[in-house]
């Protein structure tokens, strides 16, 4: 909020928000397992989190095995996906854009609607007052 505040009162009022759609639903888990394993050394850790991403899903009173994805609700989720999406970071950093990004909820902050619609297929939903 402090940051999105900041953005604001820069000039930057118009909000455009990006939709990582079905993010979660999608997390390849070797990706995150290697991103993973460049920061943790203990195997036990690391286990854990790959156990955690392949619980199985109950549909329909039947257990499905889970080959990708993470699950949603749980308190590990934002934190993996954090973890992942630094690379989109650190990309949106790259171009100098001013923007705010929790899990898989992003907003870019612009100056103008011109702006906001200058950044491609993105949607501006609405104007910041």
């Amino acid at each position: 909020m402090k940051q999105s505040s900041q953005y604001v009162a820069e000039g930057k009022s118009w909000v455009v928000d990006l939709d990582l759609e079905k993010y979660f639903d999608t997390v390849n888990h070797d990706r995150l397992m290697h991103r993973l394993s460049l920061d943790i050394k203990d195997k036990r850790v690391l286990k854990l989190i790959r156990r955690y991403l392949q619980v199985g899903l109950l549909q329909d009173g039947v257990v499905q095995s889970r080959e990708k994805g993470t699950p949603q609700g749980g308190p590990l989720s934002p934190l993996l996906s954090n973890l992942v999406l630094d690379e989109f970071d650190k990309e949106l950093e790259k171009r100098g854009h001013a923007f705010c990004r929790y899990a898989d909820d992003c907003n870019l902050y612009v100056s103008s609607q011109k702006a906001g619609q200058r950044q491609g297929s993105l949607v501006i939903n609405n104007q910041m007052h």
